[in-house]
């Protein structure tokens, strides 16, 4: 699970924290809509 990314992110400092919180969110969103459609589907 550990990327180059987040480390790179932890040595700047804030700012880098505020990015890998924003790409969480995203990835939290996207799974959200492909969980929402699969269910769709089914239905």
């Amino acid at each position: 699970m550990s990327k180059p990314r987040s480390c790179q992110a932890k040595q700047r400092g804030g700012g880098g924290l505020g990015r890998v919180l924003r790409e969480h969110r995203a990835r939290l969103y996207i799974i959200r809509r492909c969980v929402a459609m699969l269910l769709c589907h089914h239905d």
